[in-house]
């Protein structure tokens, strides 16, 4: 079992690496780390105690999350993010607004909270007119992809192969044909092994080691204590991978 935030602390690390041209202004290099760290801090709290889906016989996921507690969290972990850095939560709520359920939906929670991003965005762009569109939309997509290698690492088995991948980045990650230089292409990633992953073609500088921190929680705990006194009683350990 993985947190959300240690999830993004990851995807933070990641971010770190990236090749330095990708962020197009250098002078808002920290500021987007930043944002790929932070992006899930909403779920800090929430995560502390899993909650336990019965349809599914199984730790609620992220898919299957009831949906208002996440607007709350969504929300809470964007004004948190703002309050350390403006141009950090400039990104972040425009990837949470990017989801087709606020953008499309009728409902009434999820129209609240898209028109309360967008609000929040006017806001903060105005402070930062220097920055051009095209600029502000790739540092989105940095975000975005830092967040889908994070999610594969998460998501497989140390070593799984090709086939047997989660199948939402089984033909490499959504929108990351900007950072390909072969043009119109996604970056495709593989394990090479238990614990090295290759992104082809790379967006890292160098090969470098970043840790995530995980919880095997055992089925006998959660069927004799429950969900959240197993999760509770379980030691953290460090999943180490190497992005080659």
């Amino acid at each position: 079992m993985v947190a959300q935030h240690d999830h993004a602390l990851l995807s933070g690390s990641l971010a770190q690496h990236l090749r330095r041209h990708l962020f197009a202004h250098d002078s808002y290099r920290d500021d987007v780390v930043f944002a790929v760290c932070e992006h899930d801090r909403g779920w800090i709290r929430m995560d502390d105690t899993p909650i336990w889906n019965d349809r599914a016989v199984g730790p609620a996921l992220f898919p299957d999350y009831p949906l208002l507690p996440k607007l709350i969290l969504y929300r809470q972990g964007i004004d948190e993010v703002q309050q350390m850095n403006r141009y950090a939560a400039l990104l972040c709520s425009l990837h949470y607004s990017s989801f087709d359920i606020f953008r499309t939906s009728t409902q009434p929670e999820c129209v609240e909270f898209y028109r309360h991003e967008l609000a929040r965005q006017a806001a903060i762009r105005d402070e930062y007119r220097h920055i051009d569109e095209d600029t502000v939309m790739k540092h989105l997509r940095l975000l975005q992809l830092c967040d889908d290698m994070s999610l594969y690492v998460c998501f497989n088995r140390p070593g799984a192969a090709k086939a047997d991948e989660f199948p939402w980045y089984v033909s490499g990650f959504p929108r990351s044909e900007l950072f390909n230089p072969d043009e119109g292409k996604p970056l495709v990633a593989r394990w090479l092994d238990e614990k090295r992953i290759a992104v082809e073609p790379s967006p890292f500088e160098h090969e470098f080691a970043a840790a995530l921190r995980v919880k095997h929680v055992a089925k006998t705990l959660i069927r004799q204590h429950g969900i959240a006194a197993a999760y509770k009683n379980t030691e953290w350990t460090e999943q180490e991978v190497v992005f080659a």
